[in-house]
């Protein structure tokens, strides 16, 4: 036996039926899409006061490789997190001026299609994220190991 009454059974076999639907999966995406914007948001601020303050004040102290290094691990991170972060802010909001379908059917397609775009657009931040934040740290490392002229 499962240890459930039948009424809890019906109700959460109800609740999955809600759970199921297109509008549902949409608000649960954007749900979703909305926490890992603010983590993105919060994560790059964190490390650019990191960054900021433990890095390297002066560069050009470093010899030319290593600033080479940090030059361009600091601007593929910008990139990527730019680009992270922009991605989130599509994933969570329509484009301006943004038409919707005039039909019930064409409607739950319009929420199933944003839905799997949603998801994967967050999927692809995450990567982006990820790849910036240790970019970053890479970057910082490089200005400790590689600290140039006293």
């Amino acid at each position: 036996m499962s240890g459930f009454t039948p009424q809890e059974l019906r109700d959460a076999e109800a609740r999955v039926r809600s759970m199921a639907t297109p509008p549902e999966q949409l608000r649960a995406a954007v749900q979703q899409a909305e926490g890992y914007r603010n983590f993105l948001t919060t994560l790059t601020g964190l490390l650019t006061v990191v960054f900021v303050l433990k890095g390297q004040e002066n560069l050009s102290k470093m010899t030319t490789g290593p600033r080479w290094w940090v030059i361009g691990l600091l601007a593929g991170a910008f990139l990527l997190l730019l680009l992270a972060s922009w991605l989130m802010v599509s994933a969570v909001h329509e484009r301006p001026g943004a038409t919707f379908p005039s039909s019930a059917a064409g409607l739950l397609r319009h929420e199933k299609d944003r839905a799997a775009k949603v998801r994967r657009r967050t999927s692809w931040a995450r990567w982006m994220g990820l790849v910036g934040v240790l970019a970053v740290s890479a970057a910082s490392l490089v200005t400790w190991i590689f600290p140039g002229k006293s």
